[in-house]
C-alpha cells in the first residue's frame, strides 16, 4: 500500500491525505478551480496543478513536484491584461481566466487550436484560435454534436469556436480552434453563470 504523502512530498493522481487537502485549499484560495477540496488528488486537482504550472512557466505534467510547490508557496497566478469583466484566453500560457472588475477570480487549464491542418466539409483548414475580442452569441445546454466531435455545453463566441467541456484537456494546444476545459469546469461555468450571452471573451 502506498504511504500517505507528507508535506514536501511530490504529489500525483491517486495520492490522498491531509497534505493533498492543504495543497488543494491553497490552489483554491489562489483561484485555481478544482471543485471542492477533498484530500484526494484526482483529475480536477491535476487540471488545477497544470494551470498553476502554465501560469508559472513550468513544465505542464499535472504532477505537484518541487518547482510547482515553490510556485504555489509564492502565490503564482496570472493577472488580467484587459481589465473589466469577462473571460480571457491566454494562448501562450494555455489558461482561461475569469475576470470580474479587473481581478482574476477563476483560473482554468485550457487547450486551444493546435496549429495543425484538418479537413471539414471537404474544406482544408488550420486549427487556430484567432486572437481578438468577441462576445458569446450562442449557447447549447448539453452535448453539441459537431462535424469535428462532441462539444459539452458550448458557449460560442467566434463562428464555430466555443469555450466547451471536453473529456481530455492536455497541457498543450490540441483543439480544432475551440478553448477546451474539463467537463466539470464547464458545468461550473454554467452553474455560476460565468459566460452568459453577450459577455466578453478576449483571446490573446
Amino acid at each position: 500500500m502506498k504511504p500517505t504523502p507528507t508535506a514536501g512530498d511530490t504529489l500525483q493522481p491517486g495520492d490522498s491525505g491531509a497534505y493533498v487537502l492543504a495543497v488543494q485549499q491553497r490552489l483554491s484560495s489562489l483561484g485555481y478551480w478544482l471543485g471542492t477540496p477533498d484530500g484526494t488528488y484526482g483529475y480536477l486537482t491535476s487540471q488545477a496543478v497544470m494551470a498553476l504550472q502554465k501560469s508559472a512557466g513550468l513544465g505542464r505534467d499535472g504532477v505537484f513536484g518541487p518547482a510547482t510547490r515553490r510556485a504555489l508557496e509564492a502565490g503564482a497566478r496570472p493577472q488580467s491584461r484587459i481589465g473589466g469583466t469577462g473571460v480571457e484566453i491566454d494562448l501562450r500560457r494555455q489558461v482561461l481566466l475569469v475576470v470580474r472588475g479587473g481581478a482574476v477570480t477563476t483560473i482554468l487549464n485550457t487547450s486551444t487550436g493546435s496549429g495543425q491542418p484538418f479537413e471539414s466539409y471537404g474544406q482544408q483548414h488550420v486549427a487556430v484560435t484567432p486572437p481578438g475580442t468577441y462576445s458569446v452569441f450562442r449557447v447549447v445546454d448539453g452535448n453539441d454534436e459537431g462535424p469535428l466531435g462532441d462539444l459539452w455545453r458550448p458557449r460560442y463566441f467566434n463562428g464555430g469556436i466555443a469555450v466547451h467541456g471536453a473529456a481530455a484537456v492536455p497541457g498543450y494546444p490540441a483543439s480544432h480552434g475551440c478553448a477546451r476545459v474539463s467537463n466539470p469546469a464547464m458545468d461550473m461555468i454554467w452553474a455560476r453563470g460565468l459566460l452568459p450571452v453577450g459577455s466578453r471573451v478576449t483571446v490573446y
